[in-house]
């Protein structure tokens, strides 16, 4: 049984091409198209695409309902159902007036990929997630061994993710050369740094503790003074596997060159939460911790939007949008009083209320 068809790999590497470099979308946006696709094409056994019809995509859609998912055993989500269906949509729409193609598809046709209206609600719906607590985090970096170098390097990876909010990809691609410990920054560069949307940011230690700090500071100097290492080596190196005893592979070390995605990180913290005896959280999870942290230590619009830039994004809080950017040396000093108590001024509140109600206004939303 073929597992392609020459004619559908050809016209998906064209439209991949025009994803990443006309539409600007990430990599990882074109794999989860190119898994869509995948489906669809395994679902009809890699017919030619230009024999498409939308009986096809109303089987498609039926079946995706009853698959099974293969990290967690159980029916796929409705958010993903909606996602993979809207990026076949896109597709065939897209498909439906190229060349060689017009006149064997109809574009209405692509219509039938649509979910209903009631589950595009169940979709798109948000959902709170389990975020972990900051003593939690705090209570699993401190029951993480540090006796070996591997060991010493996983419990700074997560004092790091806790003190600075940065992505798993960033974290897999950051370099000694992007932290700056006498200013308690890190220096996100997109050239060098896998950036969520490709953004260049410094981020400035968040006032998470001095304990937490004081890991991710003897691991920088280890490897700055201890091995030698220079600007341009990884962070957080890849760990060094060789050939053991009983011919099975064995961790010894760490190697000078990073890792090659982000799945060793969550491997890291999963292993770090069970050990703890806590559920898992991924690194994610740790940006939605420092959130809400920010919701109780930041008391005017200027520290909120501080600790947002701080986090990469303006969208953290976003009722704040219409305050502006906050200078980039004003954020680092904000951050860093904010490590410091301070007495609720008793215009605050009136203060942050009106900030909200403008942004309201701002974007068209009705105030009482």
């Amino acid at each position: 049984m073929r597992k392609h068809h020459p004619d559908n790999e050809r016209i998906k590497r064209e439209y991949f091409v025009l994803l990443k470099e006309a539409k600007g979308q990430s990599e990882d946006s074109v794999d989860a198209v190119a898994k869509a696709i995948a489906r669809f094409e395994a679902d009809t056994q890699y017919r030619d695409f230009k024999a498409f019809h939308f009986e096809q995509a109303v089987a498609f859609k039926r079946r995706l309902a009853d698959r099974d998912s293969k990290t967690t055993g159980e029916k796929l989500s409705k958010a993903t159902q909606y996602a993979t269906l809207a990026h076949l949509k896109r597709f065939f729409q897209w498909l439906a007036l190229q060349p060689g193609y017009r006149s064997k598809l109809r574009y209405s046709d692509a219509e039938y990929f649509s979910f209903s209206d009631k589950d595009s609600r169940v979709a798109k719906a948000r959902r709170e997630r389990p975020v972990p607590t900051l003593e939690q985090i705090k209570h699993v970096i401190a029951t993480m061994p540090a006796g070996s170098e591997i060991e010493q390097r996983d419990r700074a990876l997560l004092a790091f993710t806790l003190l600075t909010g940065a992505r798993d990809s960033a974290l897999a691609s950051l370099k000694l050369k992007h932290v700056d410990l006498a200013a308690g920054s890190v220096f996100q560069d997109a050239r060098d740094v896998k950036t969520k949307f490709s953004k260049t940011f410094t981020t400035f230690f968040f006032p998470v503790g001095a304990e937490i700090r004081q890991i991710v500071d003897d691991w920088v100097q280890h490897l700055r003074r201890d091995l030698l290492w220079g600007h341009d080596d990884p962070l957080f190196p890849a760990t060094r596997v060789e050939s053991g005893g009983k011919l099975q592979f064995e961790a010894v070390g760490i190697e000078r060159k990073a890792w090659g995605t982000a799945a060793p990180i969550r491997a890291i913290f999963k292993r770090a939460f069970e050990a703890a005896g806590l559920p898992y959280h991924n690194p994610h999870s740790l940006r939605s911790t420092l959130v809400r942290l920010g919701e109780t230590v930041c008391q005017t619009p200027e520290d909120f939007k501080a600790w947002s830039q701080n986090l990469g994004h303006e969208g953290v809080l976003t009722t704040f949008y219409s305050y502006g950017a906050v200078a980039p040396r004003r954020q680092g000093d904000i951050i860093k009083e904010l490590a410091s108590p301070r007495s609720r001024a008793a215009g605050n509140s009136d203060e942050l209320a009106e900030a909200l109600v403008r942004a309201m206004r701002r974007e068209g939303l009705k105030v009482s």
